[in-house]
């Protein structure tokens, strides 16, 4: 019996530690990710500015407002690790059941499936192997309850910030170009379609108002259409060419130390900025025809599998995405790997330990290591990756 238990031990280990590498591999790209945000405002008109050393003044056109740049990164910034469910609660209800309702007592070495124990009897030894088994069952059935919860109440009546995020794009005139991988991504269409989003108040609820008696155009990239979400492949030509400019665009570690960098190197920035905002601009667009795409639906076995079959040689491809699976480079969209993680992480101290409290303990305190690394990190390379000032990511 104890060989058979330790045997299971080994093969619990190891299977947290593949877990282990599996999260910690997803974490890392979580926080590598390509992203840039694509300003579709354009200026109004042009004002007079007085030109320094010569006392005169000149037309001049009027700046974009980079506030909603701002808002729209501050809200990716919050939405980096929104959970299904939430971790503490989790924590302190699988406590609760295994230490006060007392399902820890079915993992005794005995015959007996009552809860409660009567302290003068006898009290057989724990079962590691029960105890993995009774720990497993109550944490996945939490789990489930609250993804359950949150996916078919929470989102639905309360808040989804996945789709809110979105809708916010439209409102901002601000599109997302993700890229995850050295030709893969994803992007999110939030051009607006009142042709701007700098404006007052009134205009604002004027437009949120023709767009809901729907005497406007719909939001899609496809006219007449509402999909804004896209898994997209690109081409290697249009990969090169984004890194050329993004080479630029992170110099010197990006906008964290533009008052200490030189003058020229901020112009230098900036100039970058808006060469990476007009490319990204004119591709979706399609005005480069050598680095045109197209857009397509996936295959059912394309979905199944979550492979693309098609390499995008001479022409990128975006992949009509309905599910917002642009949620796999946020926590959100790795539910199931984070779930099973923890659950891995407290079994693990628990059979070392043999005591849940601790295992507790220690998988929260994990947990907020990682999402405080999650956000620190993250929220670094927002702003290196998109030449937001981090003093503004709050």
């Amino acid at each position: 019996m104890r060989a058979q238990e330790e045997g299971f031990v080994t093969y619990v280990g190891c299977a947290f530690a593949l877990k282990a590498l599996q999260f910690l591999h997803k974490l890392t790209s979580q926080i590598t990710i390509d992203i840039f945000f694509i300003d579709w405002e354009r200026p109004k008109g042009k004002v007079l500015k007085a030109v320094e050393g010569e006392g005169g003044v000149r037309s001049a056109t009027v700046p974009v407002s980079i506030w909603r740049t701002y808002f729209v990164a501050n809200e990716w910034n919050e939405i980096q690790t929104v959970r299904k469910i939430n971790p503490l609660f989790q924590v302190l209800i699988v406590l609760f059941f295994l230490e006060v309702v007392g399902f820890k007592n079915l993992a005794l070495m005995d015959s007996s499936s009552s809860l409660s124990r009567n302290p003068p009897s006898y009290t057989a030894p724990y079962s590691r192997i029960l105890r993995y088994a009774v720990s497993t069952a109550l944490w996945l059935v939490i789990g489930i309850i609250q993804i359950v919860f949150f996916v078919v109440f929470y989102e639905r009546f309360i808040e989804d910030k996945i789709r809110q995020f979105v809708d916010l794009c439209c409102m901002s005139n601000i599109s997302v170009f993700l890229l995850s991988h050295k030709c893969f991504g994803y992007y999110i269409h939030g051009r607006s379609v009142h042709g701007h989003a700098d404006t007052n108040m009134e205009e604002m609820n004027m437009n949120l108002k023709r767009e809901a008696e729907n005497l406007c155009s719909q939001r899609g990239l496809v006219p007449n259409t509402e999909g804004q979400t896209f898994q997209i492949a690109v081409s290697s030509q249009m990969r090169q060419h984004y890194d050329r400019i993004h080479e630029t665009l992170t110099r010197k570690n990006g906008p964290a130390r533009l008052l200490s960098s030189s003058a020229s190197t901020f112009e230098q920035s900036i100039k970058a900025y808006h060469t990476m905002n007009k490319f990204l601009a004119s591709f979706i667009d399609h005005v480069h025809k050598e680095m045109d795409y197209f857009i397509k639906d996936k295959l059912l076995l394309e979905r199944i599998l979550g492979v693309e079959f098609m390499e995008p040689m001479e022409k990128s491809i975006f992949y009509n995405d309905e599910g917002y699976s642009f949620s796999s480079v946020l926590y959100y969209g790795n539910e199931a790997t984070l779930l099973i993680y923890d659950l891995l992480f407290f079994c693990v101290v628990d059979l070392a330990c043999q005591n849940f409290i601790l295992a507790a303990f220690l998988t929260y305190l994990q947990q907020e290591i990682f999402r405080f690394i999650r956000n620190t990190v993250g929220q670094k390379n927002l702003a290196s990756k998109t030449l937001v000032d981090q003093r503004f990511l709050i």
